[in-house]
């Protein structure tokens, strides 16, 4: 499936150009708010028209100004999910489910009901009313509705944004599975990094209407650009390589070096992606001995950028895999760290976000 965007579009003294092509898997909005973000997916859903410009899907035109074309957002065959779940409150969660199932007919062969339920996890939420939900099962019921109406686009706008930590990481594995088990392209808008690492597969950066930059996460969010608040972190891509399950550590072997997480849940040969916050690598100028950490990855010193709070941002690049950590000034000074130095960065397996 391939989505192509182009559109234009004054609200007021906010002005919207921009442009974008994706296929399968998660294409991410990203940017903060006021970037365009809802603007643009409300274009690709149909609930606005642009001043100019053109949505297509596959080669069906769904608008094309130029030409006059304008397909209702009924007619769209697009899932929509909003920041809140706006179920049914007078019905049972698989009544819910089943007005997904039924506005799906016009559609063709709708998605198994059984398979919707299992992929999501709501088996024990199905004769529940929705005010017996939690926000977290809310947004589940809600997906399920959406993915019932067979529909070839999934748009999500911002669909974590009004849970709290919990609930968002009770929701999160399911968005994985989402992603890695239905046939589904999804465009996700979001504005947090944390997100968008964990679950995009190409990430379109977006600020002030326009689109900055656009690309494979791991490539955006390791090298993002300019306007960029600070980096917390690096993404790193690889494959599981083996797993203790007595320990519940699983073996990420990387470009040219591995990676103990907590895993216990994986299996080997799958292909992963973890997160590195900042704040959890240590930097050595010898290697370390007899610490608790299990990963200690040798590397040499890309880049230093300095911050105004007396910190540093020190990129290391490990056999290609960059990692970043966020040292003090004091600390880089005592340790001799500079551009072109080797050094060992030191990190917590449990500081990895897998």
């Amino acid at each position: 499936m391939t989505l192509v965007v182009q559109a234009k579009q004054r609200l007021g003294t906010f002005s919207l150009d921009a442009s974008f092509t994706s296929e399968r898997g998660i294409t991410a909005l990203f940017g903060r708010s006021g970037s365009g973000k809802t603007s643009m997916i409300r274009i690709i859903a149909g609930l606005a028209r642009p001043d100019n410009g053109h949505v297509i899907v596959d080669g069906d035109v769904m608008t094309d100004t130029d030409r006059r074309i304008f397909v209702a957002k009924h007619r769209r065959r697009f899932g929509y999910v909003f920041q809140e779940a706006r179920l049914f409150p007078h019905l049972s969660v698989r009544n819910n489910l089943s007005y997904g199932r039924w506005f799906g007919k016009v559609a063709g062969p709708s998605e198994s009901l059984d398979r919707i339920v299992a992929l999501l996890g709501i088996e024990s939420l199905l004769e529940r009313k929705p005010e017996k939900l939690s926000g977290g099962e809310k947004q589940r019921v809600a997906i399920g509705r959406a993915l019932l109406s067979t529909p070839r686009l999934l748009l999500m706008d911002e669909p974590l944004a009004g849970l709290d930590d919990a609930r968002k990481a009770e929701v999160m594995p399911y968005l994985e599975r989402l992603r890695d088990e239905m046939d589904i392209p999804i465009v996700y808008v979001s504005h947090s990094i944390a997100e968008v690492a964990r679950l995009a597969n190409q990430v379109v950066v977006m600020r002030d209407g326009e689109v900055e930059a656009i690309g494979p996460a791991v490539n955006v969010l390791n090298h993002p650009p300019a306007s960029f608040e600070r980096r917390d972190g690096a993404l790193l891509e690889g494959k599981v390589e083996s797993v203790d399950t007595q320990h519940r550590i699983a073996t990420i072997f990387l470009k040219s070096t591995q990676l103990h997480v907590p895993g216990a849940a994986l299996t080997p040969g799958k292909a992963v992606r973890v997160r590195i916050p900042s704040r959890d690598v240590m930097l050595a100028i010898r290697r370390p001995e007899a610490l608790s950490a299990l990963n200690v990855l040798e590397g040499t010193v890309q880049d230093m950028t300095q911050a105004d709070d007396a910190t540093i941002d020190v990129l290391v690049d490990c056999g290609g895999d960059i990692i970043l950590s966020r040292i003090t000034s004091f600390s880089a000074e005592r340790l001799g760290v500079c551009i072109g130095a080797p050094v060992f960065a030191v990190i917590k397996t449990v500081a990895l976000e897998q």
